[in-house]
């Protein structure tokens, strides 16, 4: 992967995602982003989950869709063909999982500002990133042999896998709320699919997404968004896994937090 473009604008926003990157590296290991379960007031306003969520991921949408429209090749196939990955991923992220949630009946405030703002910040830079990459192929190798290029292909199927463990782990989630009364239990132990070997199999599945994503566009944006959810994600999903050992005593003993038999 080559680390400049040549396109001054692009590759300082590039550097500067880089260096949030290695910032939520290492403030992961000090604590949780202050959402769901792991929601403060301590920080300030918190918000609505549905709005909390719709908003930050909004920049991924809306970022992606102008820097993508500017680009002379965003009607090449290729570059078609990744604008639909995109799509696909961040229908489901933006918009049918924030729009989805069940919330419990009187608890309307558990998604941080901070998280929000910082959020926006993250899928602004991304959307920038990707979208001017796929319309712009600043690093030209986005012709139409790159959809049958063994990266493409590979980290295609790494993404997709990835992807049906993210969205059938998230449809089980969202199932232990009867939507017609989500405040009968406000938590319960998630079971079946990716919840048979792990705490966090939504987790897991994003960070599959995100390095099956680097590899088919084969480009450093797509190594910054796997490094800023694994700086994100993993630290959370030992604290869950840490969180529904401690609240529930019958919860299996032969799960892992992360990684199936490994940790």
């Amino acid at each position: 992967m080559n680390w400049y473009t040549g396109n001054t604008t692009y590759d300082t926003v590039l550097t500067i995602a880089f260096g949030f990157a290695a910032f939520v590296l290492i403030g992961g290991l000090f604590g949780q982003s202050p959402y769901g379960r792991f929601a403060t007031a301590k920080l300030g306003l918190n918000l609505n989950p549905k709005l909390g969520w719709w908003l930050m991921e909004i920049p991924a949408t809306v970022v992606f869709a102008i820097a993508y429209l500017s680009g002379p090749n965003r009607f090449e196939p290729t570059s078609l063909v990744l604008a639909a990955i995109w799509i696909l991923h961040y229908g489901n992220r933006g918009w049918f999982f924030p729009l989805n949630i069940r919330q419990v009946p009187g608890k309307t405030s558990s998604f941080n500002i901070s998280v929000l703002a910082m959020g926006m910040f993250v899928t602004a830079l991304h959307g920038y990133l990707n979208g001017a990459l796929f319309s712009h192929d600043y690093l030209g190798q986005y012709g139409t042999d790159w959809l049958t290029d063994p990266r493409f292909l590979l980290g295609l199927a790494v993404y997709l896998c990835g992807f049906t463990l993210l969205v059938t782990s998230e449809r089980i989630v969202r199932n232990l709320r009867d939507k017609h009364n989500p405040g009968a239990t406000e938590y319960k132990i998630p079971h079946g699919l990716g919840f048979n070997y792990v705490t966090s199999p939504t987790y897991l599945g994003e960070l599959i997404a995100w390095a099956g994503f680097a590899l088919l566009t084969w480009a450093l944006p797509g190594v910054v968004i796997f490094l800023i959810t694994f700086g994100n994600l993993v630290p959370r999903a030992f604290a869950t896994h840490r969180w529904y050992r401690e609240k529930f005593t019958d919860y299996p003993a032969n799960r892992k937090a992360l990684v199936p038999y490994v940790i």
